[in-house]
């Protein structure tokens, strides 16, 4: 899978200060090339979600600065180049799967012939098709978390930030968008940066891991994953996955 040379994402010398003195990030440098698969590791309050708030325009640093598409974060939001995955889905309960993605584009004013197709073909992607129709009352976790991510998707972003999405769904469930994720990221070749707390989940889907430390927050290691995709189930069975793992879960408890 090969990336651009462009950056997508840069953070240069940034610091976070939450009022009234929570130091969350010091001093954090990072570059995500256009098409990376970027995920964050690192001890729960490390700062992993105060960067995707930092990319999407959610938040401004306290020092240093931070571009997207060579843009500001907030500019690149407004125009609907980023999109945010949330750690629950956040679906509204009396929307039907096919109203709840297109949403965005609702608010956006967007044609009605343009939004259905997005919808459509979004839907399609994650394979929920046969459940666009329903309510999300109706939907599994692990569905519910595919209309959130085809939400996203529909508002056609160059860039996806995921926190955590996988993270309250059972392990079978789990690798299973994972799977779908992968397939979904090798197709449409966006930029995707993802805040995880699975080492072998890190390890599956990534071109790339950082790993943070203790708050403040501050970037320990960069691991490259040098496995070739597509990658497949099987890898995680793998002496070298296993031994991937191994080093980074080295790595944070290095951090600690």
């Amino acid at each position: 899978m090969g990336t651009s040379s462009e950056r997508a994402i840069n953070l240069d010398s940034v610091s976070l200060t939450y009022p009234p003195e929570v130091k969350a990030l010091s001093d954090i440098n990072l570059s995500i090339r256009a098409g990376e698969f970027v995920s964050l590791v690192g001890p729960s309050g490390c700062g992993k979600t105060s960067i995707l708030k930092l990319a999407a325009g959610l938040v401004e640093s306290t020092q240093g600065i931070t571009t997207v598409r060579d843009s500001a974060p907030a500019d690149a939001r407004n125009e609907n180049r980023v999109a945010y995955v949330f750690q629950s889905p956040t679906l509204l309960p009396w929307r039907s799967v096919r109203k709840n993605v297109g949403l965005p584009l609702e608010l956006r004013g967007v044609s009605h012939s343009q939004a259905q197709k997005r919808v459509a073909d979004s839907i399609e992607l994650v394979g929920l098709s046969d459940f666009a129709n329903a309510m999300p009352h109706q939907l599994s976790g692990g569905m519910q978390m595919r209309v959130s991510i085809a939400r996203a998707l529909a508002k056609d972003p160059n860039i996806i930030l995921m926190d955590e999405p996988f993270g309250s769904l059972d392990e079978i469930t789990r690798q299973e968008l994972n799977d779908e994720l992968q397939r979904i990221w090798l197709k449409q070749k966006r930029t995707i940066l993802f805040v995880t707390h699975s080492v072998s989940e890190a390890v599956f889907l990534s071109t790339r891991i950082v790993v943070m430390t203790r708050r403040p927050g501050k970037i320990a290691h960069e691991i490259e994953v040098p496995f070739t995709f597509p990658r497949k189930s099987s890898i995680r069975s793998k002496p070298d996955f296993a031994e991937l793992c191994g080093v980074v879960s080295d790595h944070l408890r290095t951090s600690l």
